[in-house]
């Protein structure tokens, strides 16, 4: 089941215009289809027949409605026309796609874990769960493996093909031979697409994004991130006539020609090293966390800068690289480090976040010599993001930075320049706040840069609103009540708990560690396998105390708030690692001894697990509420609901039940 998600995930945030920012609500469909096919797997019709149908209609819905950026050159600027129309060109705003996507993935995870479940219930409770930890293992170490590779998505497609078929060949019957011809040709068809797109010419799949490179004019590319222009592939020249905003940095300079280091974060596919080395720069440390993006400026790039000596490239998040230096720079470039990407699963967190919190820039400020400078560009129009940025560097620096804006006709550059030594830059404008209200730094607790506000946007309330609503609706009418809600009380509200503690692991790995697709893919395998661990310790013990296990989780945990951040990357990395470890890992393998002591002891195996997943998806929902208290104080959230779950645990009467044992439930 975690292969598909994992799959879907990916694909459906290639293809489909900004769903990649959404890509919580895939893991939110995701957790509601897995319990409701738990929780209907008493029904005599197996879903899990249709999975291959209903998995292949959603990858061919997805590729058909697939949305790619044509370049467009403004004849007026000779800039590119970075605008889309909705309803052309397969452009659909998102409050329409999204409620289809979430519905079409739910409706594929709830016809694969109906499947699972009928396995599930043959087994004894620890056994089948021992199995289904095992099976997620062997899922994201695969996917993780092809993730490393750069493979296409034809592999995923054959993997998907390959664990499909054993459990779908059918017994010798004329009606059954022919469902089973029409499955295969559902898993031909999926593979049929996936090997179109991953033939498709100047289309590349990194760990992160699918990427694609347009050429619209001599030795000039748009390169195109899920759809989306991220990156413009031009010489120098090209660029100081089109986009002299790059040049301003240097230009404020007071010292001319003093660059013995440059630091540049973001560098892509080279254009802003190229610059430095044109501007007389001795020596560039280009960091760049998407090694495909460096091997298309190493190909495309026409000044070749990552072919020149004085260039050291790095495949690294840049928070985890200058964290670790210990250079001193004559210069540090934030460069357009707009990822157009969330950390996977997670609700607001993009790879760049934590590049802007106070304590970022602050470490940064550290790695400047004294008449060093530090510049951030992007396309910034909001003024309230613009007095954000500012307003954090202000703090840090102790005085207001250079601000420069260029191309508000057709798009719109903010350049934010600043030094320890003030003298050390001249600057024809210093910023000042247009509004004090929303100029608050972002900081490591709460790193959400682009959030206007401390609250959730309409767009989310009503997404949520609509996935509350979905959920409740769907549990209705497939498994006719909410009995297994009322039955397992404890454990919905630890599924609930569980899902905001791996989101708390994903997110402090991501900041100790980086946020890179193999810290993040190494977290899940560390949770996967602590699980594992309790399982079989459980196993091996015939009676855990809950009240004393309580006790350790509640210790654990208050362990993790009381130790900061800043006290973690103030380790050196080996201890950092260990420590790390040791305070993610150790509630989670408390919180899995609780839940296999209880889960040992369940009657109903398939509506207990189908409850848990389901409360997973409220924690897939609760977790928003970082955005307004922070991630710290998810902890104490995680405390409450597990303090609940453990008095419906050991006070809570349950209602009598009774299970029907027929020959359907018998049968796989």
């Amino acid at each position: 089941m975690l292969f598909v998600e994992l799959t879907l995930m990916r694909w459906s945030g290639s293809t489909i215009l900004y769903l990649f920012f959404f890509s919580n609500f895939v893991l939110l469909a995701s957790f509601l289809g897995m319990g409701i096919g738990f929780l209907r797997s008493k029904s005599s019709f197996r879903l899990l027949q249709l999975s291959p149908i209903l998995l292949a209609i959603l990858i061919l819905l997805c590729y058909i409605f697939c949305y790619e950026y044509q370049a467009r050159v403004n004849p007026k600027t000779g800039n590119l026309d970075y605008l889309a129309t909705y309803f052309k060109s397969n452009a659909y705003p998102i409050f329409l796609t999204l409620p289809i996507i979430f519905l079409a993935i739910a409706a594929v995870m709830a016809s694969i874990a109906d499947g699972v479940a009928r396995a599930f219930k043959k087994l004894p409770p620890l056994q089948a769960y021992r199995w289904e930890v095992l099976g997620s293992l062997l899922g994201i170490i695969i996917f993780s493996i092809l993730s490393f590779l750069h493979a296409s998505p034809v592999w995923w497609g054959i993997i998907i093909s390959l664990l499909f078929i054993p459990p779908l060949i059918p017994k010798w019957k004329s009606s059954c031979l022919l469902l089973f011809i029409v499955q295969v040709g559902a898993l031909a068809l999926m593979v049929g697409i996936f090997s179109k797109e991953s033939m498709t010419e100047k289309h590349f799949w990194s760990s992160y994004y699918k990427i694609e490179i347009q050429p619209y004019a001599t030795n000039s590319y748009v390169v195109n991130v899920n759809g989306l222009p991220q990156q413009i592939i031009e010489s120098v020249k090209q660029r100081r006539d089109v986009k002299p905003f790059y040049f301003l940095p240097y230009q404020h300079t007071v010292k001319q020609n003093t660059l013995d280091k440059v630091l540049i974060i973001g560098s892509g596919t080279g254009g802003d090293v190229a610059i430095a080395l044109a501007q007389g720069a001795k020596q560039v440390d280009a960091v760049e966390i998407d090694p495909v993006l460096y091997q298309l400026g190493r190909k495309f790039n026409p000044d070749r800068p990552y072919f020149d000596h004085r260039v050291n490239a790095y495949i690294n998040d840049g928070r985890a690289f200058f964290q670790q230096s210990t250079n001193k720079y004559s210069m540090i470039i934030l460069a357009l480090t707009d990822s157009l990407m969330l950390i996977p699963g997670q609700s607001s967190l993009r790879l760049e976040n934590y590049l802007y919190t106070l304590e970022s820039i602050s470490r940064i400020y550290q790695l400047l010599k004294p008449d060093g400078v530090f510049t951030i560009y992007n396309y910034y129009h909001a003024p309230w993001l613009v007095d954000r940025l500012a307003n954090t560097l202000a703090k840090i620096f102790k005085h207001a930075p250079c601000l420069d804006t260029y191309g508000t006709d057709d798009y719109w550059a903010t350049v934010l320049s600043i030094s320890p030594k003030q003298s050390a830059l001249q600057c024809p404008t210093v910023w000042q706040a247009h509004s004090k209200e929303y100029a608050n730094p972002s900081s490591d607790n709460h790193p959400f840069l682009y959030l206007k506000n401390n609250n959730l946007s309409i767009l989310y309330i009503i997404g949520l609103g609509f996935v509350l609503f979905v959920s409740l609706f769907a549990i209705r009418i497939t498994s006719g009540s909410f009995n297994a809600i009322k039955n397992y009380p404890d454990l919905f509200l630890m599924g609930s708990a569980f899902l905001l503690l791996e989101t708390k692991n994903v997110i402090n790995f991501a900041l100790l560690f980086g946020t890179t697709w193999f810290v993040n893919a190494l977290v899940f395998i560390g949770v996967l396998l602590t699980v594992y661990f309790a399982i079989e310790v459980k196993t091996r013990s015939s009676f855990l105390s809950v009240p004393i296990l309580y006790g350790a989780l509640c210790i654990t945990l208050f362990i993790c708030w009381l130790v900061p951040n800043s006290y973690l990357l103030s380790l050196s990395m080996p201890l950092r690692f260990f420590t790390a470890t040791i305070l993610a890992f150790g509630p989670v393998f408390i919180a899995n001894l609780i839940f296999s002591e209880r889960f040992s002891s369940v009657i109903d195996t398939t509506e207990a697990f189908g409850a848990n997943l389901i409360g997973a998806m409220l924690g897939g929902v609760l977790e928003y509420a970082s955005i307004a208290i922070g991630y710290r104080s998810l902890l104490i959230l995680i405390a409450i609901l597990y303090t609940f779950a453990i008095l419906f645990m050991l006070f809570y009467k349950r209602p009598p039940m009774s299970i029907p044992i027929t020959l359907q439930d018998a049968r796989f």
